[in-house]
């Protein structure tokens, strides 16, 4: 990253931890878990609780959609990933609950998609991040993520079946042809040999970041669920292929990796990632059956409970900011 990126990147993050006040840190970090209220079978509760993002209490605007205070030369700004993240937790307690107040929210969320899903310059339709944001290349605005295409698609599925309004599901249709096409055409898959990413980050070479790959791929897996679509299906299978396969790699022996880097200190995950991934795991043993992921979902928690690990985590982590970011 060059020095003057750096020293953004440095101010807003102090910023965001260390200033009195919301951040976007605020919406992100919760207690990641699984919803043992979700069905694998039907689009009923959301696969994650998201309990705390339904009350996130940072800033929004004046029809009510939340937005992240990213501090430094970002500021207050839409985040798609939030956006549906929320309108989700307002879904899944509106299910528990039957509260008019919570629907209002999450079809408030589904509006929000439906109005600001647009065609990027290769005519793929897609939520845009409109702000920069450093990553090891930046991103300069407007960019796209898998993250995004796949839990928008989770709310909306969601909001058409809730609701029987047309303009849901034909939202969630264009922005599945996200999925279909690849990075070079615009799209947000990338095929490697016989592995198929949904990337979070769209970089050159790609990144594979776990926990967005996980997310997206449960988006398609809602597509499918509410469309019977075959293409869906397979691509959902070639996904979740690609995960078993790949999982190895992202497993250190004492913690786990945010993503493939290709760096010579991995980029290994934060805590709170570490937590995400263990409970995403965990989801994905409910969707699939296969005992491979609840193995390594258990391997990860029981490296939690080690304070050795833990610290080694940690000195690798302080490392590879200090070397990368």
């Amino acid at each position: 990253m060059p020095l003057a990126s750096r020293l953004h990147y440095y101010r807003r993050i102090l910023a965001a931890y260390l200033l009195p006040g919301e951040s976007h840190l605020t919406f992100w970090h919760d207690s990641p878990q699984m919803n043992a209220n979700a069905s694998i079978n039907e689009l009923a509760e959301y696969y994650m609780p998201f309990l705390q993002k339904a009350d996130y209490c940072g800033p929004h605007d004046a029809v009510g959609i939340p937005l992240l205070d990213y501090h430094g030369e970002i500021g207050p700004q839409y985040n798609p990933v939030a956006i549906s993240q929320w309108g989700l937790g307002h879904f899944n307690i509106y299910l528990r609950t039957g509260d008019e107040k919570r629907k209002q929210k999450f079809v408030l969320a589904a509006n929000w998609l439906c109005d600001h899903l647009e065609q990027n310059s290769c005519g793929v339709w897609v939520w845009n991040h409109q702000f920069d944001w450093e990553y090891r290349t930046l991103l300069k605005a407007p960019w796209y993520s898998a993250l995004a295409q796949g839990q928008g698609i989770s709310l909306l599925v969601r909001a058409a079946r809730e609701t029987g309004e047309s303009r849901y599901m034909d939202t969630a249709q264009r922005a599945f042809g996200s999925f279909l096409k690849r990075v070079h055409e615009g799209g947000v898959t990338v095929i490697d040999k016989d592995d198929i990413w949904f990337e979070e980050y769209v970089v050159n070479p790609p990144t594979h970041i776990l926990n967005g790959f996980m997310w997206a791929i449960w988006g398609v897996y809602d597509y499918f669920l509410s469309t019977q679509d075959t293409t869906a299906r397979q691509l959902f299978k070639e996904a979740v292929h690609t995960l078993r396969r790949n999982l190895p790699c992202y497993d250190l022996g004492f913690w786990s990796l945010y993503e493939q880097s290709g760096t010579l200190l991995p980029m290994i995950a934060s805590p709170f990632y570490h937590r995400l991934h263990i409970a995403q795991l965990n989801v994905m043993y409910r969707l699939t059956g296969d005992e491979v992921f609840s193995r390594y979902a258990d391997c990860w928690q029981h490296y939690i409970s080690s304070r050795a690990k833990r610290t080694r985590a940690l000195c690798y982590k302080s490392a590879f900011k200090l070397c990368y970011y």
